[in-house]
């Protein structure tokens, strides 16, 4: 296969202008954004709660090419945002309060949503969140499970690379992202065992489904799955990232794990051992603490400061983000500090300015408008 065409699913939160509560916007937005054409742009669309929309690039070699989009997308829902008296941000969590109406809890109408909220009570309720999902072309099945066996051992560092979740509801969780812990009450989320082939895996998923586990396969939530809408292996473990950019950073990164996993299995590299329960350690630790402490390293499983395992990840990786034509990218974000620091970005700026600065901050940088903040 030639360059892999990846796309960005981007969540984003509606909150008050004032106060940063989630508000019940999401119709009025929406329906000032449904003259996008999906062949030529991305889509907005609704996501569970009133208070949240979601963007769906298309698929594109060049990342540089999907962030444009994405940038114009964000821009343009920020201004309807603004007509409606709300705030666009690009954080996984509500940072502020809830409002005295309890907004942050109103569900979109649909059936669907209302079974899932009957399926998962509390679960459900409490999930407003916003998360990234990356979208990596495959061949077939049979490659997207040989990928999905291979990329186990990256994903924690995917995590702690868009770990932006510090606050939730006016409060430090003192984790660099709590979205991806609340993400995990959901029952089918989180790490997998290795699968046989695809049969194995089509098996599995049709057994959580019937088991209730998962009210229907869109619902299967694994870290990284088969799509059941595109032909892509799917990885839905990143926080959204205030700044595109680091967006971007973790796309990349997303891509060249998919080739090199996909290189692998064609000629028979053996699959590093890694248990789910390893997995899961790992990903606790890449969510408590993000890229300020140890990290488990992605070849030996061993604990090692957060820069070593980074560095690993990109000497291993270097073939293929140069491949793609995105090694400079990468390099240059991660080697200067000027991406992927979500959660320290927002306490550094709370530490400065306070509430009201961490909302405009947000506000700014989610729109694409305000300067980076030095790190």
């Amino acid at each position: 296969m030639s360059v892999r065409r990846v796309g960005i699913e981007e969540e984003f939160l509606l909150v008050d202008a004032d106060t940063g509560s989630p508000v019940p916007v999401a119709r009025e937005v929406l329906a000032r954004c449904t003259d996008q054409d999906p062949a030529t742009g991305p889509v907005v669309k609704p996501e569970f709660f009133l208070a949240q929309v979601e963007v769906n690039s298309r698929p594109h070699r060049a990342l540089a090419e999907a962030g444009a989009e994405l940038a114009e997308t964000r821009s343009r829902i920020a201004s309807v945002a603004a007509d409606a008296g709300a705030l666009l941000l690009a954080v996984p969590l509500p940072p502020f309060p809830d409002g005295p109406t309890g907004a942050g809890t109103l569900c979109s109408p649909g059936d669907r949503y209302e079974r899932i909220r009957t399926q998962y009570g509390a679960v459900a309720d409490s999930s407003l969140m916003c998360a990234m999902h990356v979208h990596v072309e495959v061949a077939d099945d049979e490659e997207a499970v040989g990928i999905v066996n291979r990329v186990r051992p990256w994903v924690p560092l995917l995590v702690a690379l868009s770990a932006n979740s510090p606050y939730w509801r006016g409060a430090d969780t003192g984790y660099a992202s709590w979205r991806s812990r609340l993400w995990n009450a959901w029952p089918t989320s989180g790490p997998t065992e290795v699968f046989a082939d695809a049969s194995e895996y089509h098996r599995l998923t049709r057994q959580v489904v019937a088991a209730g586990s998962a009210l229907d396969i869109a619902l299967v939530n694994f870290d990284v799955r088969i799509s059941s809408r595109y032909p892509t292996v799917e990885f839905r473990v990143a926080d959204v990232c205030t700044d595109l950019r680091d967006a971007l950073v973790v796309a990349a990164l997303t891509r060249a794990a998919v080739e090199h996993a996909s290189r692998a299995h064609d000629v028979g590299v053996p699959l590093v051992g890694w248990r789910t329960e390893a997995l899961r350690s790992a990903s606790w630790r890449a969510a408590r603490f993000g890229l300020t402490d140890r990290l488990l390293c992605p070849m030996t499983a061993e604990p090692v400061p957060a820069a070593a395992a980074v560095d690993t990840m990109l000497a291993t990786l270097h073939d293929e983000l140069a491949d793609a034509g995105d090694l400079d990218l990468v390099l240059t974000a991660l080697k200067t500090g000027t991406a992927t620091a979500g959660a320290q970005v927002q306490r550094q700026v709370f530490a400065d300015a306070g509430p009201a600065g961490l909302l405009a901050d947000l506000a700014r940088r989610s729109a694409g408008t305000g300067s980076y903040p030095s790190r």
